[in-house]
């Protein structure tokens, strides 16, 4: 029998990220009877349970009672406390644990949950919310086999899932595909500004940026090639994409892109010690 149709899974926090693996896991085959799920706001269990028809649940530690595997789905400020109050069950259970929470690293979920506890921990991005997700995993020493399958199963259903050697990588993961989609919107923001000036309309030049993107995104995916041969594809000696090619490389794109990606990598170590500390 399938490993993941056979284990009940749970989330703490029913937000749009949790939302979307739920849809995930639901569209996958997972039984919405075998999923639960709790939220401070009531009025969102309600929602969940008519759209979803997932278990709902107002207690944190009704879900962890009901489950083999917690997903950890609130907000990093709020982690901490939600940790500790269902620390003492988790142990009980020897429960999985898979946090999707930015920025808090294994230490400090470890320090909360106990030492030896099961964890997973996750850097999903936000394409996820349209099961188009990239997801990197790291686990503790704790994570059995079975469990690591379960983890990956879980967020590979809204994307792909990638595991990493060191959790400090999680780091790097966060520059390029946590943060990765804005790149990708501020550069489309640019082209249709720009491709408005050139006097097409709005409406036209949305569409035509958006599908571009698309289509850039399916040949880079489905290709064997490096994004640079598929560059110099479709790059013309003399031609209009080489004069703007030329124009980005003058301009210093490759190093300004190197620039951003460092400061968000930066970032996210200094955010988690702050985490960390707090």
């Amino acid at each position: 029998m399938d490993i993941m149709k056979t284990n009940k899974i749970g989330f703490i926090g029913g937000g749009n990220m949790a939302t979307s693996l739920m849809s995930g896991l639901i569209a996958s085959g997972h039984a919405p009877a075998a999923i639960w799920v709790s939220d401070i706001n009531a009025e969102a269990l309600v929602r969940l349970a008519a759209t979803l028809g997932v278990n709902t649940v107002n207690s944190n530690d009704g879900l962890v009672e009901a489950v083999d595997v917690v997903v950890l789905a609130v907000k990093p400020q709020s982690l901490k406390e939600v940790a500790l109050n269902v620390a003492d069950l988790i142990r009980q259970k020897q429960s999985l644990v898979v946090s999707i929470a930015a920025g808090i690293n294994q230490c400090s979920l470890a320090a909360w949950l106990g030492d030896e506890t099961p964890i997973v921990r996750c850097m999903p991005n936000t394409p996820a919310l349209v099961l188009t997700g990239a997801t990197a995993l790291h686990a503790n020493n704790y994570v059995s086999a079975k469990q690591r399958d379960l983890a990956e199963n879980i967020m590979r259903s809204v994307g792909i899932s990638l595991w990493v050697g060191h959790e400090s990588e999680l780091d790097a993961v966060t520059a390029v595909s946590g943060s990765g989609p804005a790149y990708f919107f501020l550069l489309m923001e640019a082209m249709e500004a720009t491709a408005v000036e050139l006097g097409l309309s709005a409406v036209t030049a949305r569409l035509l940026v958006q599908q571009t993107a698309l289509g850039a995104a399916k040949i880079a995916l489905e290709s064997p090639e490096s994004p640079e041969q598929l560059r110099k594809r479709v790059t013309s000696p003399g031609g209009t994409t080489q004069q703007a090619i030329q124009t980005f490389e003058q301009n210093g794109f490759a190093a300004l892109v190197a620039s951003a990606l460092h400061a968000a990598y930066n970032r996210s170590i200094e955010m988690s010690k702050q985490m960390e500390n707090s």
